[in-house]
């Protein structure tokens, strides 16, 4: 019987323990969660906030689509002389390059041999009566002059082009006033006719629309066309075997009249931010070599696999676009400036309305935001108005908006 006793008194005291390590277990673990909830919900530190500016940014490579003019005429064996040169500016049905002549080097060689004639004529003429030989040498001796300090192609050819216009008036004049007139004019008569022969013998093409000339001509102005953006895919555009950034070579048979008032990239995506661009929404692209152009997205299309076809529009044809068919450029789909805060500065009340805690003397107030633009760590946000707030059912009393150099609160991520 006191056996039976004992076993009953060992069993109770067991069981007593095994509550109490149950309880004690129980107040740890509830001890445990209370100071990780400690860990998350205490502020870690405090930032004075800042104005500052996020963006959304893409880097992407795509295809130049201009609207664009080739000219081929049929002497494109001959070779082109450029009148108009490469990206200058041409008016409809201006001439902007001929073919040369079967005959042009015998014919170029000819004239040259009459002018070199007529010249020394002229020079052997010492006095010719007349005021009009005298300004023309005066211009002569001036262009003379500023052609050895000219070194822009351009303005060289130009200046050129004057002074032969000028040597041609003075030679007319002494022709007909000099005692050699006869001569003189006789070369003048024999190089009008060379002149004549080089003109009929070349083959002139004129600007059928006004816009850019250039003379980089690679064969895919009839399949890259601003009217006909449905067909582009992944697929085709990879199919066209285009080097990015590689400059598209110089044609000796025909040439192009670029609109230079637009041009398109057409470019494939599989971000975020494209297959959220809406058409009509202002973009900024910042091209290879550091140039920044505005455009915005003139057609959408998502391809089979989910990706989307984007073709910008740019109001403005600059080298890079002109001289290129595909190139590697950034994507700035938005800029947002104002009052910055971090992400983990944001809490979210039980009405899902976001909020921060502003330090105060007093300790911590409320500070509730609107969010404008955020990323992964930041976001720009700006203030509640007391209609706002009065329309949710807050206190007004006292409130203030947030504002630069406010000190708040930072909460470690969850």
């Amino acid at each position: 019987m006191g056996k039976l006793v004992d076993l009953n008194e060992t069993r109770g005291k067991t069981e007593k323990k095994n509550v109490i390590m149950n309880i004690v277990f129980i107040i740890i673990t509830l001890y445990v969660v209370y100071a990780v909830y400690l860990i998350i919900k205490t502020p870690s530190d405090t930032i004075t906030i800042e104005n500052g500016t996020l963006t959304s940014e893409e880097s992407s490579t795509g295809y130049i689509i201009r609207d664009e003019v080739v000219i081929k005429g049929k002497s494109y064996k001959n070779g082109i002389n450029q009148i108009i040169l490469e990206g200058e500016k041409a008016a409809k049905k201006q001439t902007i390059f001929r073919y040369y002549g079967i005959n042009e080097k015998k014919l170029q060689t000819q004239i040259d041999e009459v002018n070199e004639k007529i010249q020394k004529a002229l020079e052997k003429e010492k006095k010719i009566p007349s005021s009009d030989i005298k300004n023309l040498e005066e211009q002569i001796d001036s262009k003379l002059q500023d052609l050895k300090n000219i070194n822009d192609v351009k303005n060289l050819f130009e200046y050129k082009k004057q002074l032969s216009e000028i040597m041609i008036k003075k030679a007319t004049i002494a022709g007909e006033n000099s005692k050699s007139g006869s001569y003189i004019k006789k070369l003048m008569e024999q190089k009008e006719k060379y002149e004549k022969k080089l003109i009929e013998g070349s083959e002139y093409m004129v600007a059928p629309k006004s816009g850019i000339v250039s003379y980089r001509v690679d064969g895919l102005e009839n399949v890259l066309k601003i009217d006909d953006f449905e067909n582009l895919t992944e697929q085709s555009l990879n199919e066209l075997d285009v080097k990015t950034g590689q400059i598209v070579s110089t044609s000796n048979e025909e040439a192009k009249v670029i609109n230079n008032f637009e041009c398109y990239i057409a470019t494939v995506l599989d971000s975020l931010p494209a297959k959220q661009a809406e058409t009509g929404k202002n973009v900024l692209l910042t091209l290879s070599n550091g140039t920044e152009v505005n455009a915005y997205i003139h057609y959408t299309k998502v391809q089979d696999d989910g990706k989307v076809l984007i073709i910008f529009k740019v109001n403005t044809l600059t080298d890079e676009l002109r001289s290129y068919r595909k190139i590697s450029f950034n994507i700035t789909w938005w800029s947002v400036a104002g009052i910055k805060v971090p992400n983990d500065a944001i809490l979210e009340d039980e009405n899902h309305s976001k909020y921060v805690l502003r330090k105060t003397t007093a300790g911590t107030t409320k500070c509730y935001i609107k969010i404008k633009k955020t990323n992964e760590r930041y976001s720009i946000v700006g203030s509640y108005t007391i209609e706002d707030l009065q329309a949710l059912g807050m206190d007004t009393n006292n409130y203030r908006g947030i504002e630069v150099y406010d000190i708040i609160m930072l909460y470690p991520k969850k």
